[in-house]
């Protein structure tokens, strides 16, 4: 039965409200690096390892949370996901320890962002929307998470100014149990997840999961997304010291991630648009191949304002819109009735990335005083990222082949 237009525009607003919340809080985090860390008298390297503790989390917790959501329902897993996400930004404004950090920062707020965000709202969205609208529904809902980047971070870092970094946290974690309320409208999703396409044959969790693991191409877009969440995860996290270091007033730091979250949502919807169309492995090499190229022209030009928003703004462009075409693969490659638990997957290899992105711009700064090596490092890989897209091969399983799987 095809959803009313009124209660599906409901909830895509309510799915897109979700998604800004979770990725605006989360791409808060590294405005708090400095003064956590100059209150503690850390080095870099330990509150890093707490944001890439938090990537590692969200990411190992992912494919879990996909599972409950395809089994048991997007409601209830929202509404845990928020719970723990609160929790850990509470913890973390009464740190008194390196333990209490990690635990707060990294292992709960990973847990949140895991059970509120893409991972799970995504594969909702998908069920939710006419096959010929997914591709759309998937880069509209990963837009709504750029907008929330773009709206949250000048807030976050007024509060940090204003209250100081212990209360700025406490009222992120207020913002965070808002999304209780946005969960409403999931409560019927859980019929879906378990039914998947009308059309697709029946298959257990297991029989996907080997089908999936067995599959190198399968194995190929989760090596393309290890390298994405390394590129995203070492900005967000290491942009604003970085412009510190370079002699920049804060306020360019945050009109940096700003203008990222901004031209991401030009991003995302438009290679949403275009993977409804095109191939999507392509779209994905000439993303890869694009950040590659930016990323060595800021690091080879002299560094300015001027180049700074450029590079901001191209790479806004190219920021998420990965999301769409990677999440739409897995759909178009493995069908939808096990699609959160399969992307959950894929997404933890890209959290893999974001730890070793975070962890080792903290560790490579503290132990060179620069992040060249980084930022090079993720030039070539995604270099090498681009390549590998030529041989993936997009086409809908074995098993899925004579079923009308939409992209």
């Amino acid at each position: 039965m095809r959803t009313p237009v009124k209660l599906l525009s409901i909830f895509v607003a309510f799915a897109c409200l979700l998604l800004a919340i979770n990725f605006g809080l989360r791409s808060s985090m590294g405005f708090f690096m400095a003064p956590i860390s100059e209150t503690f008298g850390y080095g870099r390297e330990i509150f890093a390892f707490s944001l890439a503790l938090q990537n590692l989390c969200w990411g190992l917790f992912q494919p879990f949370a996909g599972a409950v959501a395809d089994r048991f329902g997007t409601a209830r897993t929202l509404i845990g996901g928020a719970i723990v996400y609160a929790l850990g930004l509470y913890i973390t404004s009464t740190a008194d320890s390196i333990w209490a950090l990690h635990s707060g920062a990294g292992i709960l707020v990973g847990m949140g962002i895991a059970g509120t965000g893409f991972g799970v709202v995504l594969p909702a969205l998908a069920r939710m929307v006419a096959p010929e609208k997914r591709a759309f529904a998937l880069g509209l809902g990963t837009a709504a998470g750029s907008a929330g980047q773009l709206l949250v971070i000048p807030v976050a870092q007024s509060f940090i100014t204003s209250y100081g970094w212990q209360t700025a946290l406490l009222l992120l974690a207020g913002g965070a149990l808002s999304m209780l309320m946005l969960a409403t409208p999931f409560r019927g999703d859980s019929a879906k997840a378990r039914s998947g396409d009308e059309t697709e044959p029946e298959q257990t969790l297991p029989a996907a999961l080997k089908e999936a693991t067995g599959h190198v191409h399968y194995w190929l877009l989760i090596a393309g997304f290890f390298v994405c969440g390394f590129q995203l995860a070492f900005i967000t996290v290491h942009m604003p010291a970085f412009l510190t270091d370079s002699g920049f007033e804060p306020q360019v730091a945050v009109i940096s991630l700003s203008l990222i979250g901004l031209f991401n949502i030009f991003g995302c919807l438009l290679f949403g648009s275009w993977s409804g169309k095109y191939s999507k492995k392509n779209l994905l090499g000439i993303i890869y191949a694009l950040r590659a190229l930016v990323i060595a022209l800021f690091m080879l030009l002299p560094i300015s304002t001027t180049t700074v928003y450029l590079f901001s703004i191209a790479t806004g462009f190219l920021w998420l819109a990965t999301v769409p075409a990677t999440s739409g693969l897995v759909a178009q490659m493995f069908g939808l009735r096990h699609m959160g638990t399969l992307y959950g997957i894929v997404f933890l290899n890209h959290q893999l990335g974001s730890f070793l992105g975070v962890w080792l711009g903290g560790y490579l700064y503290d132990a060179t005083g620069t992040y060249n090596i980084v930022w090079w490092s993720a030039a070539a890989i995604a270099l090498i990222t681009a390549v590998i897209h030529i041989f993936i091969d997009e086409r809908p399983v074995a098993r899925l082949r004579n079923q009308p799987i939409a992209a």
